[in-house]
Formats: structure tokens, C-alpha cells, sequence
């Protein structure tokens, strides 16, 4: 391994790279772009052999990477915000066609009003497109999700695509040392793509076909247990990378002081690193607090959830998004999480962050202060006001 100091948008990039993909299609957008330029200079100084194409829009990269998985290619794109929303269209398309491609997305707000800075309401707003949803803290965690993710989709009980997202500005642009793995090490750990769902001259089948209602419920059963059964397959590609690289990952979600947490919260994405800190901080106090990070949305994390929470006298979600008229996406997934396990515990939500908006530790610190209350609420950070969101 060697160590280099990279944003989270190169680190990806270089996890791209040791991945092998052979068809990149690329269609830059703000804070995505870096990713897609660093994957050109790969192919144009020939570390990467690949095919490179620059399309006319997002719509167009992602129907370029279909068409790419569908002879059997390895396949890669990225986006942000309004380019992955251009992207609707497709993303159940790829998913229907269990297409494994991996794609970055770098977690942008979405207009109105125009904003290129991040929060999560693009991708959030796809969770049920039938894709893989990860969420990277850090750019260790980009690096190595990036070659994961081809293990994951790619698997024969799975074949279902993969989204990794980044989020915009805060991890994208923002370097750290990262340990960049050998071409060997890589090649060790990720096979080389094999499927039967491609399109052979000598073994001709249909793909991306019609099925009317006798037939339909039956291809998007079979979709659905492909993500179910990446919660398995993920298990096995961290052991896997584990064992070949030595930092080891723990699946679904993260738990970080939570086994003896009164109050514990909940959250995604590189937020996480800074929740740890005034966990660390209201620990020293005496108070006895935790963070439960969640690296998938989707599969998502019920019983791991459930597992980790089942102790404490009141949680909260913190999550950059909302869905407007009810409440933030992720406290809907988690509360689902708490009822589906009989758990009853106070909950609350915090949204934060809209717009690239800064969530502070003294606003951390005041929610795990308001979880003592042991109400259930939904607050917009830095507003003010509560909305009842049942």
C-alpha cells in the first residue's frame, strides 16, 4: 500500500481505478467532476485500460453504462443533485435489468432554490429506485467502498446496482492521507466480472423486455431479494477485504458507545465523525450517549437497528434531508426499524444541514440535552420551530 493524501472524490477515484471497470461514461457536475477528470488522466497516462466516454448528459451516462453491463462490460459513472434527478428515468431501468454498474454520487442539494453545496435529498429521494445505497464517512471509507461496491453489485445472488454516495464539498473536496492499495491486492480481492445477464451471440436470451401484469410481480420480487440478499454479500466482502487489506468494516451500520447509551443518534454520511466527538465530550460529562452510523440505506438496516437501540430511553435521527408534508426520509426508515422490532421508544428527528448549511457541536450537544426529554419531535436545526410530522 502506499499513502497519499487525497480528497474523497480522488480517493474514489483511485478505488475506481484498482476496480478495472471497462467502460467509464462520464458527464461532469458540481462537486462530482473531479471524480470523472481523475478517471480520464488514469486512462489517458494508461493506468487505467478502459473505454472513457464523455457523453451529452447524466441521462446519457447512465443509459451509456446500461448498455455497457448489458454485453457483460464492467461498468462505472457518477453524478450529483439535479444530474442524478436527470438520471430518474434510468436508475429503475438498471436495477429492473439487474445491470450491476457502480456509480458515485456526491450528495448535493437540489433546486429550487439553486445550491450546489450538501445535504442528501438527491439520493434520499431514490431510495426506491431498486438500487444499493452506501454512505461514506471519510476518504479511507470512499476508497474502499469503491472497490466493495463492484464485489457487492456484481455478485451472482445480488446483480443489482450500486449507488456509493459522497457527501458534496465536506468529503468530496476536503484531502486526508488515505492507504492506497496495490493493483495486486485489488486483483486478489476483486474477481473479474462474469455474468450470464448479458447479451451472447452464442447464448441468445432477452433482456430489458416487457412482462404484463401475470408476470410483472414476479421480476420485482426477484429484484427485491437481490438487495435483501446483499446484506449477506456485504458481510462477505468486508471479511474478504479484511483479510486481504487488514482494516475491517461492520456491515449495515456502525455502533460507537452504544451498548450502555441512554441516548443514542442516528445518522449518515461524514456528519458521523463529528457526532463521535461530543460523544466522546458528553461522555466525559458522565452522560451516557452514543452514535449509530448507518452505511446503507438500502439494504436497510432494520434488525441491526433495533438490536442496538433496544436499550435506550429515547433516540434521534439527524439526517440532511426531508420529506416535505411529513417528516425526514430516514427517521420514516428508522421508526419503521423500532415498530417491525415492538420496540417503544421515544423518538425525534433533526434536520439539518439543508443547502450545506453547517450543523455545529453546540446544536449536537442540544439534542442529546432535548433526547433526556424523552419526546417525540421533528426540528429543522437553526429554525426554531417543530412540526409535527405524524
Amino acid at each position: 500500500m502506499a499513502k497519499k493524501f487525497l480528497s474523497g472524490n480522488e480517493a474514489f477515484a483511485y478505488g475506481v481505478r484498482l476496480a478495472r471497470p471497462q467502460v467509464i461514461s462520464a458527464y461532469p457536475i458540481t462537486p462530482q467532476t473531479i471524480v470523472v477528470e481523475k478517471l480520464s488522466e488514469f486512462v489517458e497516462d494508461g493506468s487505467l485500460n478502459a473505454e472513457f466516454i464523455h457523453v451529452e448528459s447524466e441521462h446519457s451516462a447512465l443509459s451509456c453504462a446500461m448498455g455497457a453491463s448489458s454485453v457483460g462490460a464492467r461498468a462505472f459513472t457518477a453524478t450529483s443533485s439535479q444530474g442524478l434527478l436527470y438520471m430518474a428515468e434510468c436508475l429503475p431501468y438498471a436495477a429492473g435489468g439487474r445491470f450491476p454498474i457502480v456509480m458515485m454520487n456526491a450528495n448535493r442539494s437540489t433546486a429550487l432554490p439553486w445550491n450546489i453545496y450538501g445535504d442528501q435529498r438527491d439520493s434520499l429521494s431514490q431510495l426506491d429506485s431498486g438500487w444499493i445505497q452506501a454512505y461514506a464517512e471519510n476518504a479511507q471509507e470512499a476508497l474502499d467502498l469503491a472497490l466493495m461496491s463492484f464485489y457487492i453489485a456484481e455478485h451472482k445472488d445480488v446483480s443489482t446496482p450500486f449507488m456509493a454516495n459522497l457527501d458534496g464539498f465536506v468529503l468530496t473536496h476536503t484531502y486526508e492521507v488515505a492507504d492506497v492499495p496495490t493493483a495486486e491486492q485489488a486483483d486478489a480481492f476483486l474477481p473479474k466480472y462474469q455474468t450470464e445477464n448479458k447479451m451472447d451471440l452464442q447464448h441468445p436470451r432477452n433482456l430489458a423486455f416487457s412482462a404484463g401484469p401475470d408476470t410483472n410481480t414476479y421480476f420485482k420480487y426477484r429484484e427485491h431479494l437481490g438487495i435483501l440478499n446483499a446484506s449477506k454479500i456485504i458481510g462477505e466482502a468486508e471479511e474478504r477485504f479484511a483479510k486481504i487489506f487488514g482494516r475491517r468494516y461492520t456491515g449495515l451500520t456502525e455502533s460507537y458507545r452504544t451498548e450502555d447509551a441512554d441516548y443514542i443518534l442516528i445518522t449518515l454520511g461524514s456528519l458521523s465523525g463529528l457526532v463521535r466527538e461530543v460523544v466522546d465530550e458528553l461522555r466525559k460529562e458522565g452522560s451516557r450517549v452514543g452514535l449509530l452510523r448507518l452505511r446503507y440505506l438500502r439494504p436497510f438496516p432494520n434488525e441491526e437497528i433495533a438490536a442496538t437501540v433496544k436499550n435506550a430511553k429515547a433516540v434521534a435521527v439527524l439526517e440532511k434531508d426531508i420529506s416535505f408534508g411529513n417528516e425526514g426520509t430516514v427517521y420514516t426508515n428508522v421508526n419503521s426499524a423500532l415498530q417491525k422490532a415492538k420496540l417503544r421508544i421515544p423518538s425525534s428527528d433533526y434536520i439539518g444541514g439543508l443547502g450545506g448549511r453547517n450543523i455545529s457541536k453546540e446544536e449536537i450537544q442540544i439534542i442529546f440535552d432535548e433526547l433526556e426529554q424523552q419526546q417525540s419531535t421533528v426540528k429543522f436545526l437553526g429554525i426554531g420551530g417543530e412540526t409535527n410530522g405524524n
